[in-house]
């Protein structure tokens, strides 16, 4: 099957590189808030003490950009493994893959939602921040579970 806006099968291993150690670090980083000094460096923002000190718009920051890092890491490399072709993809991968985001972003919402009565506040941020990576997170495992169930049914059936 011809589908053109997925990537090459060889992405899906690039992504597969960048998003465990991505996902190890950014946990890693969470939990004991780690974050070397030479990853701390002047960057270009939007708004950065706006609210704060009621300063410029746009300026240069301070500002330790490992996790910004590791949010880009994340992100392309669970692009690459959720959106690159599998070795034989047909018609009833595509199906498989379709309901996959279709699931992981009710689910994602659904989640999002129950955060919206639960959470307020910093406990709100943090939920937002999990956010930006669930819905691939999601869709990157029901994707894969219901390939490995067809493919043990394929495996059971011969």
């Amino acid at each position: 099957m011809n589908v053109k806006y997925l990537f090459p099968h060889r992405f899906k291993k690039v992504g597969w590189f960048l998003l465990i150690p991505a996902v190890i670090m950014g946990l890693f980083t969470l939990f004991t808030s780690y974050e070397p000094e030479v990853f701390s460096i002047k960057v270009p923002g939007f708004f950065g003490d706006f609210f704060i000190e009621k300063r410029e718009v746009f300026g240069f920051y301070e500002n330790n950009i490992l996790n910004e890092i590791i949010g880009i890491l994340i992100i392309i490399g669970g692009i690459f493994v959720a959106f690159s072709k599998e070795r034989v993809e047909d018609e009833f991968i595509t199906k498989i893959r379709l309901e996959s985001l279709v699931w992981a972003t009710y689910f994602n919402y659904v989640i999002l939602l129950i955060s919206f009565v639960l959470f307020y506040d910093i406990a709100f941020f943090w939920v937002m921040v999990f956010n930006m990576f669930t819905l691939l997170i999601f869709f990157i495992v029901r994707f894969h579970w219901k390939k490995a169930r067809l493919n043990k049914s394929l495996a059971y059936e011969e």
